[in-house]
């Protein structure tokens, strides 16, 4: 920055930050860890965020990607991006108390897919293949299961070569761009007129809120930046959203510790938004920051909608997720 600070105006996307299908899973890695003790193990980090995921290691959950050396008996949470029924069998075969963090909007899409399956479709999937929420969506299917298609763009549902006289279904990875998937949608529909697909009303609330309030502050600012990881599909999205709707540049970190200062220099107008998986508290560190470096801090905030959406609550407060376990029921 400048030698002599200026005043800067901060604007605030609202809605950011936590979903509720986040809260939800990190809630039922803290209860499982309160009620059983360390160690529980998260099979994937629970969400995408350094941050929790420290946090979370701090208090005894242990991630993993396999099952291996994991003691027989131990409990063992799955992320809120959803496993594969496979996974899921292999974790009670092993004598595991499991436990299904998987997000309630994520388990609709698998839901979905499996009805498409019973009914023999030609199945779409769009999300990228090698995410986990999409290779768990995948893993709803039976073994080889043989009309599949996973795409991931507008060109790709151009080439798609189905035979006319197929029954076809579509379902979406939850984090996608909103308008990339609209695009790819659209194609769909125009080419498979008779497609059958989720209702706009049942893709991820989060993500459209989220990308809606970043670009009505991209419109606004110079300059982006967007607190979460980055292997945060959703964050990645805030990001390149910013920039596609006005935005000059746009910066994804994970905390005030990653600022580009040199890259502000000058800028007045600084637009703020976090993904579904980054805590409040690091934008409340991020305001902080410029605090310190700025003669004086002008908060403007820029909402889309509110949100009061809670995922299922058992036993008074806590969200205790799904035991899969068929001989550990445990409420």
């Amino acid at each position: 920055m400048s030698d002599s600070p200026t005043d800067i105006t901060l604007y605030l996307a609202e809605p950011r930050g936590f979903c509720a299908g986040v809260r939800r899973a990190i809630a039922i890695v803290e209860d499982a860890l309160t009620r059983f003790g360390a160690p529980v193990y998260v099979r994937h980090e629970i969400v995408h965020n350094k941050h929790v995921i420290n946090e979370l290691k701090q208090k005894g959950a242990v991630f993993v990607e396999d099952f291996t050396d994991i003691p027989q008996g131990s409990i063992v949470i799955f992320s809120a991006h959803g496993v594969s029924r496979q996974v899921a069998a292999e974790a009670t075969d092993k004598g595991f108390v499991c436990i299904d963090a998987t997000c309630p909007l994520v388990e609709k899409v698998h839901q979905q897919i499996s009805k498409y399956a019973t009914q023999n479709m030609e199945i779409i999937v769009i999300g990228k293949p090698s995410h986990p929420e999409i290779i768990g969506t995948l893993g709803q299917l039976p073994k080889d299961y043989p009309s599949v298609h996973v795409i991931t763009s507008a060109a790709e549902a151009q080439e798609l070569t189905i035979a006319p006289h197929k029954d076809i279904g579509f379902v979406t990875q939850t984090t996608l761009s909103v308008d990339d998937t609209k695009a790819i949608v659209d194609i769909l529909h125009q080419r498979f007129p008779s497609i059958h697909g989720l209702q706009k009303k049942d893709i991820c609330y989060a993500t459209t809120n989220r990308q809606q309030a970043i670009k009505a502050l991209a419109a606004q600012c110079e300059c982006v930046l967007v607190l979460g990881s980055q292997n945060s599909s959703n964050s990645r999205q805030l990001r390149d959203v910013a920039l596609k709707n006005g935005a000059n540049q746009a910066f994804l970190i994970d905390d005030a510790s990653e600022i580009d200062w040199p890259a502000l220099n000058g800028l007045t107008r600084i637009g703020i938004s976090a993904g579904a998986s980054a805590p409040e508290y690091l934008v409340e560190d991020l305001i902080e920051t410029f605090r310190r470096r700025y003669n004086k801090i002008n908060i403007q905030y820029v909402m889309v909608a509110k949100e009061n959406v809670n995922f299922i609550i058992r036993n008074g407060n806590v969200p205790r997720g799904r035991y899969l376990s068929k001989t550990n029921l445990l409420w």
